[in-house]
Order: structure tokens, then C-alpha cells, then sequence
């Protein structure tokens, strides 16, 4: 059995070590360079702007693949983090071996390796985005007996020329529909080939409700969706970051953009980077009890999400344009609310498969319904979008985490936001005015950061500078009342959104 799984698994890693990728090592990744005529090295690691930076090596020598495998190699710290000086900026960039993969963008046989940080004394970076996310999950566990998993979903527009008039999509009506009526179904259908092959696990993919054609050279945006499937945290932020960088460059091959930006035009679906997450404990999926009910940690959980949510958009929801997403009646949240099923809140509760056997017995005669569905139960916030810097997003989700669990306040939270209906609907105004509001600009964000900066240095998972750097970014956008200007001036708006066509 345990065979069958490495000979259908896509990562070529896996099928030809036999082996998960936690269990690489450095003798596994020698071995499988050397029989399979590999000529280059690809270290990878993560920016202030949380893109994918790469350093190439061509493979010298068995000796200098060694060297590099055990000690890394030197970058400038200072062009890649904003928070360290010119005078000290060396640092060390070291492979983590269960990251490997086949390079499936370059014509040279490549193996990319993802990198943590080290500073000049060999101690873990302790601004470094991969070490922070590392941080708040052990003090999750440490303090809860805890882990998080997670996984997010990738809404993009892709962005087109077309004189091609046939089969148009339908406004704001293009969910999960097919070839004719959508144009990058092929596109959409190879990110997701490629990333299984590289060992990101993917959920599927399909088509997103936005479809914009603008009067600018017939420039027409396609919304579609990846998401991806459950990791732990530490793993989830990786393969957010690749697979944005394995996205794009398909979208290259193609001839067109894509974008992550959370809003492209007024009127239009905004694009979203929901998170789900569940909670694990010694392996088991913990989010429901014996009766198939939200468990309690379930619900401490969601209560510590509402305490920090205002200042977790500081990492989820980080340029003005992320604000012109955030508005009634396009299924993104503007206050602090949970429920079940509902879109219109900030925390929903996807539908599980609670108590239910093999579905599939009911319409096909050939099979038996005695099958298992548990551990799948998440909880989904709906705030973050592709602006997002997704290390200090999970990490920061996993400090509200801690708190909800370790609080009791949070269960009054949870209690007190509850809600069961569309908030945006007129007949609950009055709901919707009595419940606390996100913040509505980079700036208010800003603001509750600051105010939560004490929780989200707890145990030492974020440091002072990172929280104050993050604050100071924010409130150069000057944007305390752009949001409220550029509704008013749909021109003006559209103009403003093409500086953040390519954010995240």
C-alpha cells in the first residue's frame, strides 16, 4: 500500500526516493542529482515583499554539491529586508531538503531547494519570514498541544487582449463555468499539473464569478481559482509563495498576466485569498467532537480570530486597494462575525461531511455506503486577499489561535458573534451597524497592530522591529480617507488599482 503511494504520487522526488519529502536527506538529494543528470542548483527564499527570489549554481563537482547542501551560501540582507543595515547585512541561505523539486520551468535539468535564513553567529533569522510562521506554530503546540493546519484558496483574473467575440463569459456570473464560455481553462488545468508535480497539493481548480471586459484595447479579465489542500502551516506558506511563482510563469508561456490584487474594478468580484484552517492534535482532526458538533477548541479558536482579526488584516489585506474589496454585497466581510455556511461573515464554518456515509452508495448500486469521510471540518476566514504576506498571515493566525485557547474571553466572543443570516441584507441593517467593523484603510490597520503588538510578541514570535516596521509601511500609503475618494471616482479608482496589478 505504503508502495502504491510513492509509484502514483506526482513528485518525481517521492516516486524515485520512495520516501515522503520530510524524510529527505542530503545523501537522497546527491543520489537522486547524480541518476538523474541534473546540472544545476536553485536555492529560493522569500523577500520583504514576500516574492520568490532564486540563486543559481551550476553543479561543479560532488565537493561543491556538498558545500552547498551543508553550509549554504551568502546574500545581502539589506536590499532583501528593509529592518537591517548596510554595515551588517550578511546572511547565511540554507536549503531545507523536504522542499526539493524538478525546476519544471527551466530547459537545464534544475533542482530548486527553498531556504531558510541564518545570521552571521548560525542562528535562524529571527525577522526572517519562514522562522516567524516556524515560531508561532511551536508556541502553539508548546502552550496547547495544538498544530495548525491550513490551505488557501488563489483567486486571480487572468488579463487578455480579445477581439474574439464568441461564446462571451457572463457578468459577474462566470462560477465554475466551462470552455466555450471561459477562454484559460487549459491554462488553469497545467498550473495545477505542474504544481502536483512539484509536490504542492492541490484541492482543484474552476472558473470564479468575475468576468470584466474594459473599453481599454478590448482588456478583458477572467477570474478563476486554485485552491490548495491542507498542510501544516509552515508547509501551507511555501507552497502559497511557489505556487504564485509557478502561476505566473505559466501565464508567461500563455502571453498573458495575472493578478492577485484584491479589487481590478467597482462593481466586479474582488479576488479573495480565503484561509482555512483545522485544528490537529496528536494527528487527529480536532474541529469536531463525539456528536459531530463544533468542538470546543473549534470555537476558542474562532474566538481568538475575532479578538486579533482587525489587526491580522496588518498581514492579510496590506495596500489600499485591498479596502475597495472589503464592502457590502460583493461575499467579502466588513465586520467581526462567524457563522455557518454564510458568505456575508468575516469566519464561516464550511459544510462538512458530518455523519454522513459514502454518498456516492446512493446513486451507484455498486457500492456498499460503509465508507469514512471524518477530519476534513475547517473554519474559513474570508478577510485575507492576494496582497497578503502570507508567512506573518498563518503565523499570525496561529497567535490568535493560542490566545482563543489559552482565554476564556474567547468563547464569549464566539457567543456574542454569532450570526445566522445575510448581515447585508436591509431587513438586518440593524444587525450589520451593531457589529464591529474591519478596518476600512491601510492606516486604521495600522492602528490595531499597534494595539495588539503585545499579543503578537508573546514568546518572542514576532519581534518589536518587524511589528513597527510593518505599522510604519502601512501608514506611508496616506490612504485614512482615499478609500471614501476613490468610490466617489470610478476613473480615478481604476487608475489607482494599476499600481497594485502585481502585489503579493
Amino acid at each position: 500500500m505504503i508502495d502504491e503511494e510513492f509509484r502514483l504520487n506526482p513528485n518525481k522526488l517521492v516516486q524515485f526516493l520512495r520516501k515522503r519529502p520530510s524524510e529527505f536527506t542530503k545523501e537522497d538529494i546527491i543520489r537522486f542529482i547524480k541518476e538523474n543528470n541534473i546540472k544545476m542548483l536553485d536555492f529560493n527564499y522569500v523577500g520583504r515583499d514576500d516574492r520568490l527570489k532564486t540563486l543559481n549554481f551550476v553543479i561543479g563537482n560532488e565537493k561543491h554539491l556538498r558545500q552547498l547542501l551543508d553550509f549554504g551560501e551568502r546574500v545581502d540582507g539589506s536590499s532583501l529586508f528593509p529592518y537591517i543595515g548596510v554595515g551588517n547585512s550578511d546572511l547565511y541561505v540554507v536549503p531545507r531538503f523536504k522542499t526539493a523539486f524538478i525546476n519544471p520551468l527551466s530547459s537545464i535539468p534544475t533542482l530548486n531547494l527553498l531556504c531558510s535564513y541564518f545570521d552571521g553567529n548560525g542562528k535562524e533569522l529571527d525577522m526572517a519570514p519562514e522562522y516567524i510562521v516556524k515560531k508561532a506554530q511551536h508556541e502553539l503546540k508548546k502552550k496547547t498541544g495544538i498544530i495548525l493546519y491550513a490551505f488557501g484558496e488563489l483567486e486571480y483574473y487572468v488579463i487578455f487582449r480579445s477581439q474574439d467575440e464568441l461564446f462571451p463569459g457572463t457578468f459577474q456570473n462566470n462560477y465554475h463555468e466551462s470552455r466555450p464560455f471561459i477562454k484559460y481553462e487549459d491554462m488553469r488545468k497545467e498550473i495545477l499539473y505542474v504544481l502536483a508535480s512539484i509536490g504542492v497539493k492541490t484541492k482543484y481548480g474552476h472558473a470564479e464569478v468575475g468576468n470584466i471586459i474594459t473599453s481599454e484595447n478590448n482588456t478583458r479579465f477572467e477570474q478563476n481559482e486554485i485552491e490548495l489542500a491542507l498542510e501544516p502551516l509552515e508547509e501551507m506558506a511555501d507552497h502559497i509563495i511557489i505556487a504564485k511563482w509557478i502561476m505566473r510563469n505559466i501565464a508567461v508561456k500563455y502571453g498573458v498576466e495575472i493578478t492577485f490584487a484584491p479589487k481590478i474594478a467597482a462593481g466586479h468580484a474582488g479576488t479573495g485569498l480565503h484561509i482555512h484552517i483545522a485544528a490537529m492534535k496528536d494527528s487527529r482532526n480536532v474541529m469536531l467532537n463525539d456528536a459531530g458538533e463544533l468542538s470546543e477548541t473549534t470555537k476558542r479558536i474562532i474566538g481568538g480570530l475575532l479578538k486579533l482579526a482587525p489587526s491580522l488584516t496588518a498581514f492579510g489585506n496590506t495596500i489600499p486597494t485591498s479596502y475597495l474589496r472589503l464592502v457590502p454585497h460583493q461575499e467579502a466581510p466588513t465586520n467581526l462575525c462567524w457563522g455557518d455556511k454564510n458568505r456575508s461573515v468575516l469566519i464561516r464554518v464550511p459544510l462538512g461531511w458530518r455523519k454522513i456515509s459514502c454518498l456516492s452508495s446512493l446513486i451507484n448500486k455498486t457500492e456498499s455506503g460503509h465508507y469514512s469521510c471524518e477530519g476534513r471540518q475547517t473554519v474559513e476566514m474570508r478577510c485575507p486577499d492576494g496582497s497578503a504576506n502570507i508567512y506573518l498571515l498563518l503565523a499570525g493566525i496561529a497567535v490568535a489561535a493560542k490566545n482563543g485557547l489559552t482565554n476564556d474571553e474567547s468563547l464569549e466572543l464566539t457567543k456574542k458573534f454569532y450570526v445566522n443570516v445575510d448581515i447585508f441584507k436591509d431587513e438586518n441593517k440593524e444587525l450589520q451597524e451593531k457589529l464591529e467593523h474591519l478596518p476600512s484603510s491601510c492606516f486604521e490597520s495600522a492602528e490595531k497592530l499597534k494595539e495588539h503588538a503585545p499579543i503578537y510578541q508573546e514568546d518572542g514570535v514576532f519581534s518589536k522591529s518587524i511589528l513597527e516596521g510593518l505599522e510604519k509601511k502601512l501608514k506611508s500609503f496616506n490612504d485614512k480617507d482615499l478609500n471614501n475618494e476613490l468610490k466617489k471616482d470610478k476613473q480615478k479608482a481604476e487608475e489607482y488599482v494599476k499600481n497594485f496589478i502585481h502585489c503579493g
